[in-house]
């Protein structure tokens, strides 16, 4: 995958994809894997926004069914399916345990919504690999309970439901891995590039003006069909092809997570604190809680933590979870993101009225040629990222119907069957087990850390670790390599040290690691890249700046 927005701009695209989250990724992948000519451009990094700041859930939204939103609940289920068996290195069953309090009546509600989750994932165990097969849920005693989890409150615990959904390991590289297998079939792909306006004649798109963002230079990209796969900025893309006024209107909403201590194991927790909901999700050796679900009205490149938002969630957690005894002190990371949802109002002043945390997880796909008079242009809006992979299906379903030219070329969809650029590694655990064997003198958790992280081409890595001597850790802790910022840098389309520190190796995704590592790090990188030592010095304060917490809102 090489940055190339020359190249890009030298040939007429079938498909212009505008955003590099997990909505635009899947569907230049879908695209690409159908045959057609893909260009792909992202203002930031790719997976920077809304797609790396989740629960690292692929789940089926047990609480959608509250809203009756059955369809979008079994098109989850169907899609967390799938997402284990194309990428079974990233996606595992994870359970989770709900508290039950209160007298005799206690969690009937819940046992019903169970019922009906299970009934709605009949396929859950249709799956080669017995280790991604899913139980049905199951209550557990008190005494079971807590033995599970030892840091429930005793006190009124009448017993606990267990059911079970999904965890992607890194779902920045899960994102990563669908550009990947794009870039594989031919697509032109960019970071750093970002739309300044369209290309139009006689009314009709034809692709977009890009900036590079690294050099200032301008290009033309030009394409048959161009789709905003923006996310939370889809909206005020789309304004620059509406004379500056959208058509569609999202309502943002702002979700922070913190990262603690382990609290359960290897267990999630779905807790109630007050009237709210909370979640205590395990991930690699810490504990992700969160969310919160907020509207939020500033520029979404503004979002960020605040204090207020830490408290908020530290409050919550220690109303369903005093035992834990968790304060400020302890949050070793936080971060923020928003979900793009879908104004269904369609007015942007009620925004101060809408309630975020009911409003649907429903997607919508556009066809402005329809709905507002201009044809060539698609808007992939809202959407969840475990329904993002159908969803780009749709998209381009519809691309292939616009474009008769590009369906006579194209084959039918196949992302539901083909693994992901690193997905094809049989059953997993065999599949490990084969990569120890295969690398003696090699840590063994190094190489389990190498395989979760790049699934099939894992070995890639090492060669290029013995061919570099770069097998050292970074840091004590953590399996990450050395070898690992060279592999990011000319494999994935790294171009900052932000980019290799949270969304390539995820060293710096559960906290900051040491300043050692940090500078090795940079120094790695400036050693490819030919950094000056004030570049690495900008660098270094840039990615710092990731763990800073706002006092307040500053929009």
């Amino acid at each position: 995958m090489k940055r190339d927005l020359q190249q890009m701009a030298d040939r007429h695209h079938d498909l212009l994809v505008i955003g590099g989250g997990i909505s635009g990724a899947t569907v230049a992948w879908d695209a690409a894997l159908r045959g057609l000519d893909v260009a792909l451009v992202e203002k930031d990094d790719f997976n920077h926004g809304t797609s790396s700041a989740s629960s690292k859930l692929v789940h089926g939204g047990l609480r959608y069914l509250v809203n009756g939103e059955f369809r979008l609940v079994r098109e989850s289920l169907k899609e967390r399916r799938i997402w284990e068996r194309i990428a079974p290195h990233m996606v595992d069953p994870l359970p989770f345990l709900v508290p039950i309090y209160g007298g005799t009546n206690a969690g009937r509600v819940m046992r019903i919504g169970l019922t009906l989750y299970d009934l709605l994932s009949l396929d859950r165990t249709w799956l080669k690999d017995p280790a991604k097969r899913l139980p049905r849920h199951r209550w557990l005693k008190t005494d079971e309970a807590l033995k599970r989890v030892p840091s429930l409150t005793k006190e009124n615990l009448k017993g606990a439901l267990l059911y079970y959904d999904c965890q992607m390991y890194s779902p920045e590289r899960l994102g990563l891995e669908c550009l990947l297998g794009a870039a594989q079939r031919g697509a032109h792909i960019a970071n750093y590039a970002k739309v300044t306006d369209f290309l139009k004649e006689g009314g009709v798109v034809k692709g977009a003006i890009v900036e590079d963002v690294l050099t200032g230079k301008t290009r033309e990209v030009r394409a048959t069909t161009t789709v905003n796969a923006s996310g939370p900025w889809a909206d005020l893309v789309l304004a620059k092809a509406e004379d500056g006024q959208s058509s569609k209107h999202l309502i943002r909403s702002k979700g922070i997570h913190i990262i603690v201590r382990e609290l359960s194991g290897s267990t999630a927790l779905a807790l109630q604190a007050g009237g709210d909901h909370l979640l205590a999700v395990p991930w690699r050796g810490k504990t992700i809680v969160g969310t919160t679900d907020t509207a939020f009205r500033g520029k979404p490149d503004s979002v960020c933590v605040t204090e207020v938002d830490i408290d908020e969630v530290l409050g919550k957690l220690n109303i369903a979870l005093p035992n834990a005894h968790i304060d400020r002190k302890d949050v070793l990371h936080s971060y923020a993101g928003l979900r793009p949802l879908i104004d269904t109002d369609g007015d942007p002043t009620n925004n101060d009225t809408q309630e975020t945390y009911t409003a649907s997880r429903k997607s919508e796909v556009v066809d402005h040629g329809a709905s507002d008079g201009l044809p060539g242009l698609i808007s992939s809006l809202g959407g969840k990222w475990t329904t993002s992979r159908h969803v780009a299906e749709r998209v381009v379903d519809l691309v292939l119907e616009k474009d008769l030219t590009a369906a006579t070329k194209a084959v039918r969809a196949s992302t539901a069957t083909t693994p992901t650029h690193c997905g094809d590694t049989g059953i997993f655990f065999d599949f490990v087990k084969r990569a120890i064997t295969a690398s003696p003198g090699w840590d063994e958790e190094v190489i389990e850390h190498l395989t979760k992280l790049y699934g099939s081409r894992y070995a890639e890595v090492t060669r290029l670790a013995a061919e570099t001597d770069l097998r050292a850790r970074l840091t004590p802790d953590e399996p990450t390599i050395e070898a690992e910022v060279f592999y990011a840098i000319r494999q994935e389309m790294a171009v900052t040290l932000s980019d290799v520190l949270f969304r390539r190796t995820e060293l710096g995704t559960i906290g900051a690691p040491s300043q050692t590592a940090i500078s090795r790090m940079a120094d790695l990188m400036a050693a490819e890249l030919g950094w000056t030592g004030a570049e690495t010095s900008r660098q270094i304060q840039d990615a710092l700046k990731k763990y800073n917490v706002e006092d307040e809102a500053t929009s």
